[in-house]
C-alpha cells in the first residue's frame, strides 16, 4: 500500500492563511509518520491560491534527513514546473488534468488540448531534471457540468497519457460522485492494462461512503491512495459540504482492520494529529480548491 498524505490539499482552501512556521512545523511532523509521499505544497499563482503563496519559503525549513517520505508539488503549467524543479527536496511534480472541459478551463485557464500540450512539456522536463510528473485525472468519475463523460472516456485519457511515458496517474474524484459500480470497472480496466504505470486513487467522499470507495478500489488491484488528516480539504463544487477528503486515519486503521501492513509510526502520527487539531480549527473553507 501506498500512501499519499495531502496537507496542501487541506491547507489550500482553509478560510484564515495558516502562518508559514505554522505549516513547516506540521509538515516535519508528518515528515516522521512515515507516509510514502507528502503532497505538502504547489508552485501556483498566488492569486489563485493565497494560501500556498509561501511554499518556496516553507522548503528550507523541512528536515528531510531522517525520513523516507518523498515531496509532491503541485503545478498547474509549464513556468511552476520550471520553479519546483530547481529544488533537490522535491521528487513529483503533480499537475490536474481534468478530463472535464469546463473545469480544466476554471482550474488551470486551459483547455483539454492546451493542457495536454503542457503536460508533454512538463513532462520533457521532469526527464531532463531527474523528477517524475503525477497526472492527476480531475473528474475522473464524472462532473456535475454536464461535460461528456463515461469510464471509457476516463480509460482512453489514460492510454492518452501513458503514451506520454507518464508512469504515475491518480484517478481523482472531484466531486465525489464516484460509486463502487464505476470504481470497480476503472480499475479493472486499468490495473491489468497498465502493468508499468501505478494507478492511484485521490477520492473525495461523505463520511459514510469513504469506506466502500477504499474497499472497490483495492479490490479491483489500485494500491495507491491519497488522503488528507481529519478529512480536511475537498471540493465546493461538489454542493455538499459534508464531501472532502477521506480522512487518513480511517484508511489506517481499515488496512490494519484487513490485515494491510503499513510502515507508519504511530507516535509521530498521534503528534501530527495534535498539530493538525490546532492549525485546522472549526472554519469551513470556501475558496475552491483545484483538484
Amino acid at each position: 500500500m501506498t500512501l499519499i498524505e495531502c496537507p496542501r490539499d487541506a491547507m489550500q482552501g482553509w478560510g484564515h492563511f495558516i502562518p508559514t512556521a505554522e505549516k513547516i512545523n506540521y509538515l516535519n511532523a508528518l515528515l516522521k509518520v512515515g507516509f510514502d509521499v507528502l503532497d505538502f505544497g504547489s508552485f501556483v499563482s498566488a492569486k489563485a491560491i493565497p494560501q500556498l503563496a509561501d511554499t518556496k519559503q516553507v522548503i528550507p525549513g523541512l528536515d528531510m534527513s531522517s525520513s523516507r517520505t518523498k515531496l509532491l508539488a503541485i503545478i498547474a503549467n509549464t513556468k511552476g514546473a520550471e520553479d519546483a524543479v530547481h529544488y533537490d527536496e522535491i521528487t513529483y511534480l503533480g499537475f490536474p488534468f481534468s478530463i472535464s472541459e469546463t473545469f480544466q478551463l476554471r482550474n488551470t485557464n486551459k483547455t483539454i488540448a492546451q493542457s495536454l500540450m503542457q503536460v508533454e512539456e512538463i513532462q520533457n522536463l521532469c526527464a531532463k531534471r531527474g523528477k517524475e510528473l503525477v497526472i492527476y485525472i480531475s473528474m475522473g468519475f464524472g462532473n456535475p457540468y454536464g461535460d461528456d463523460y463515461n469510464a471509457e472516456v476516463a480509460i482512453n485519457w489514460v492510454r492518452t497519457l501513458s503514451g506520454l511515458g507518464i508512469r504515475t496517474i491518480a484517478m481523482a474524484d472531484t466531486v465525489g460522485v464516484a460509486n463502487p459500480a464505476n470504481i470497480t470497472y476503472i480499475f479493472d480496466q486499468l490495473i491489468p492494462e497498465f502493468k508499468d504505470i501505478h494507478i492511484g486513487a485521490h477520492f473525495h467522499s461523505a463520511p459514510d461512503k469513504w469506506e466502500e470507495k477504499i474497499q472497490s478500489a483495492y479490490n479491483a488491484g489500485c494500491t495507491r491512495f491519497d488522503s488528507a488528516m481529519k478529512g480536511i480539504g475537498g471540493c465546493p463544487m461538489a454542493e455538499d459540504e459534508l464531501v472532502g477528503n477521506i480522512a487518513t486515519e480511517n484508511i489506517i486503521a481499515w488496512c490494519e482492520q484487513n490485515n494491510i501492513l503499513l510502515n507508519i509510526n504511530k507516535d509521530a502520527f498521534a503528534d501530527a494529529w495534535q498539530i493538525a487539531g490546532r492549525i485546522f480549527t472549526p472554519n469551513p473553507f470556501r475558496v475552491p480548491p483545484k483538484l
